[in-house]
């Protein structure tokens, strides 16, 4: 989007779009129509940073709450695997199971 300057010296405001992956320019006008539509565009612009400045604040703010919560799910995690292998647990692709009794000691 921007003012772009002819050969005569006239200036005139064009927006641009990505369309089939190529850059697409849409005339819009010069002077007044021109002048308010790059108004326009800037306070949608400037809009759209307020609002993904805010959504990162929120989301960082979120992730800090959420921390604790994460460092409590990893410590259970560890206790839950130390639990399983103390009572002769062990992984069998991806999935807890108990380990198998010798023969030696079901014939005793």
């Amino acid at each position: 989007m921007g003012w772009e300057t002819r050969e005569r010296g006239t200036r005139y405001y064009t927006r641009s779009k990505w369309v089939d992956g190529r850059v697409a320019r849409k005339y819009v006008g010069g002077g007044l129509l021109g002048e308010i539509a790059a108004s326009d565009d800037e306070l949608k612009r400037l809009q759209k940073e307020e609002a993904v400045a805010y959504w990162k604040e929120e989301r960082e703010s979120l992730e800090a709450l959420a921390s604790p919560v994460v460092e409590l799910w990893e410590a259970a995690q560890i206790l839950v695997r130390a639990h399983l292998i103390a009572g002769g647990c062990h992984r069998h692709n991806g999935e807890w199971r108990r380990a198998r009794r010798e023969q030696r000691n079901q014939d005793a």
